[in-house]
């Protein structure tokens, strides 16, 4: 079974998302977002007719959220999911967060102060930055040295209280989560479970129950409940000593050839997987993941090298800086559609730069 192609086809890289942005999100179940600029990318690589503003404006005016669920990182996701996503992955963020919280001496009474000063400035401002925030806190005899903020302004997006807000010039603002989003019905423990079981499936498969757990940041035992929850729905497939669960797409399935994508760091096909070595050509698997999260080169589904963009004032530098092979003629020419894609994301023109 060709894995790579299975999942480039189910997370609608090799194939255009045919609906709106939040129900491609939906689908994804959710989109990492820590690097801003990538995730907006790895939304419109995934449709057809949209640019980097389009995007941008469904954050700003929240059909899209960006807040902390899942992993101890931003994450894209759908306003109707966000509540009974915290509520099912919110613990488990915090207890992987808990030996940090203990180095920086903050316990629930300082959450309890810091939470009641955030939620007090958002309800007379509506939006504010990180760094007004700060001084608030500060100023409340909290402190904020360290990356004690960065701690405190997460447990309050996890305990379901703030979220991001639209952004100021470059800087994101916050915003109380009930301002933002319309109250959604709450799901139960196992019904979220199997909700985000499905979701990952259907959109990462084929994947291990190592890889639901890395994505979800949920224990062995939940994923293992999870998958067994939902499998009448999925197939399972045994690969090199392990289970994959995928959909069945065996019928109306057919492996791109030939076919090059341009990754942004973080994208959910590299991200998304707990073992990443199927994203590899036997030849590179000494590669690290550092290298692998980068922003890549996909070729037939295996990265091939890096890629790194540079902003000019009426341009885009598309630098091909670390191949891990020689590309061939066809490979090249691949590449160089791929860029002008990533050009008309940008409404920029494209000059490819090969290392």
């Amino acid at each position: 079974m060709n894995i790579t192609a299975h999942r480039l086809y189910n997370q609608f890289i090799s194939r255009a998302f045919d609906g709106s942005l939040s129900e491609l999100v939906e689908h994804m179940g959710a989109v990492q977002a820590q690097d801003y600029a990538g995730c907006k990318w790895a939304i419109v690589l995934r449709m057809q007719g949209l640019n980097e503003q389009d995007v941008e404006q469904a954050i700003n005016d929240g059909t899209l959220v960006r807040t902390h669920v899942l992993r101890p990182t931003w994450q894209l996701v759908s306003p109707k999911d966000i509540r009974w996503m915290l509520a099912l992955t919110a613990p488990r963020v915090n207890a992987f967060n808990s030996s940090q919280y203990r180095k920086l001496e903050l316990d629930d009474t300082i959450f309890k102060q810091s939470n009641k000063i955030i939620v007090k400035a958002l309800s007379a401002e509506k939006y504010l930055t990180r760094a007004a925030i700060e001084i608030d806190l500060k100023n409340k005899g909290i402190a904020t040295n360290d990356i004690r903020v960065t701690c405190i302004m997460m447990y309050a997006e996890l305990a379901g209280l703030i979220c991001n807000g639209p952004r100021q010039g470059k800087q994101f603002t916050y915003t109380l989560l009930d301002d933002r989003i319309p109250t959604t019905h709450p799901l139960q423990y196992e019904e979220a479970l199997a909700e985000l079981t499905k979701r990952y499936l259907t959109s990462h498969g084929p994947a291990t129950v190592h890889d639901f757990a890395w994505w979800s940041g949920l224990t062995i035992t939940d994923a293992k409940r999870g998958i067994e929850s939902v499998k009448e729905n999925f197939v399972s497939v045994f690969v090199d000593g392990a289970t994959y669960w995928m959909p069945d797409a065996e019928g109306n399935f057919t492996a791109t050839k030939n076919a090059v994508y341009l990754l942004p760091a973080f994208d959910e096909y590299t991200v998304a997987y707990r073992d990443r070595t199927t994203l590899l050509a036997a030849a590179h698997h000494e590669k690290t993941a550092l290298e692998i999260l980068n922003p890549v080169i996909v070729v037939d589904g295996h990265v091939a090298g890096t890629w790194r963009r540079t902003l000019k004032k009426e341009t885009v530098e598309i630098e091909l800086i670390k191949p891990f092979t020689k590309f061939t003629a066809t490979a090249l020419k691949a590449i160089n559609k791929a860029a002008k894609n990533y050009g008309a994301f940008l409404a920029a023109e494209v000059k490819i730069i090969i290392d």
